[in-house]
């Protein structure tokens, strides 16, 4: 019988700022980037109780809410206080999975003799996250990953929410279909307009083949989710290291030019983490999130092992231009390399070809950004 605990700290990104400034709590605060078309990321319960919701315009949202309190986007303390988050939790149990900033799946089956009850756990791991982090959220407590994920959703932020073995399909009788994985937006509304099937006992009492008109082959998953049954194991985070780098841009783009500059940058700051550490990845990726916060993610094999520059770059371009196809500015970048070798092709001690005299050339700029700082030199493409 398992035991699955998810952490869920709601707005992440804002708890995380209220942390160094205390003067944003019990005020309506977004996150959202500075320009005209921007879109609301992250909102603070407050705010939601004005309205407010992710995904609305800014523009909507300041007029809603006079009294509302932007935040930019800070990914690199987010990213730093979901590392802080998760080796915290990881402590109790190997079998963690980080679902994203503030969610963590824990399963806690088997760990009794170690931590004694998992409700006791739960309890002393929400008042450690609070003491360590200054982080209040609430814990999920039942027999599988759905059930724990929706129940941390419902109680208060001062709340462990215990779902008893045997009693899942009580629990989410009463509540609105939409919690349910799968259904979305465009599952609920022949629910609603055809149907009118608000609750998830009424779907919970479909037949199947009511189901089937609807979901089609996903009818019997949704049907078992709707008795509160999850068999979806927690898959523990991943192992290998990865090299990565991302950055928000001020204001959406959309000219190629800058666009592959700002790449070029990314590239270029792996590409200096990767010589000093001594790996040769085989592997890349991109993500590019659109201002419309669809985000389009891309993977490619590299031919060769190299942390040089000119060879990280060419199948890294490739992948932007296979990923930036849509007619929507782009508001965030990310690339990432993986899977190393620590071993590769040294230079020579004589001129030889010219990818040589660049590796030179790019071993000298980072001895002089070593000295002087990142930014006492660089391409004229990433101006």
């Amino acid at each position: 019988m398992r035991t699955i605990l998810h952490i869920h700290i709601p707005a992440f990104s804002i708890a995380v700022a209220r942390v160094s400034q205390p003067a944003l709590r019990d005020r309506p605060v977004v996150v959202a980037p500075r320009s005209e078309r921007a879109l609301v990321l992250s909102v603070s319960p407050e705010a939601r109780k004005e309205g407010l919701y992710k995904g609305m315009s800014l523009s909507k949202a300041v007029k809603r809410c006079p009294e509302l309190t932007l935040l930019s986007p800070d990914p690199l303390l987010t990213e730093r206080a979901g590392r802080a988050l998760v080796e915290t939790a990881a402590r109790y149990t190997p079998l963690w999975e980080p679902l994203g900033p503030g969610h963590i799946w824990l399963d806690m089956t088997g760990t009794g003799r170690l931590w004694g009850r998992a409700k006791d756990t739960a309890f002393r791991l929400r008042q450690e996250i609070k003491n360590r982090l200054y982080l209040s959220g609430t814990v999920g407590m039942a027999g599988n990953k759905m059930v724990s994920g929706i129940a941390s959703k419902f109680g208060s932020s001062q709340e462990v929410v215990d779902v008893v073995h045997g009693e899942e399909a009580s629990f989410m009788a009463p509540l609105k279909v939409g919690v349910v994985p799968g259904i979305g937006r465009f599952g609920q509304r022949p629910l609603l307009e055809e149907l009118h099937i608000t609750r998830v006992r009424e779907l919970a009492a479909l037949d199947m083949g009511r189901l089937k008109l609807i979901f089609g082959r996903q009818a019997p998953v949704i049907h078992q989710r709707a008795l509160g049954v999850d068999f979806t194991p927690v898959y523990p985070g991943a192992a290998r290291p990865v090299v990565s780098e991302g950055a928000p841009f001020p204001e959406d783009e959309e000219d190629d030019q800058r666009l592959l500059g700002a790449l070029y940058t990314l590239v270029e700051a792996c590409g200096r983490r990767l010589r000093k550490r001594g790996l040769f990845p085989r592997k890349a990726g991109l993500v590019i999130r659109y201002a419309d916060q669809v985000e389009v993610t891309r993977r490619v094999a590299l031919a060769r092992g190299s942390p040089w520059d000119f060879d990280l770059y060419e199948p890294v371009e490739g992948l932007f231009f296979k990923a930036c196809t849509r007619r929507v500015r782009v508001r965030y970048m990310r690339v990432w390399f993986q899977d190393f070798s620590c071993a590769g092709p040294q230079l020579s001690l004589f001129p030889g070809p010219p990818q040589e005299k660049r590796a030179r050339a790019i071993q000298a700029t980072d001895r002089i950004r070593e000295r002087h700082g990142k930014t006492a030199i660089y391409y004229g493409r990433t101006a």
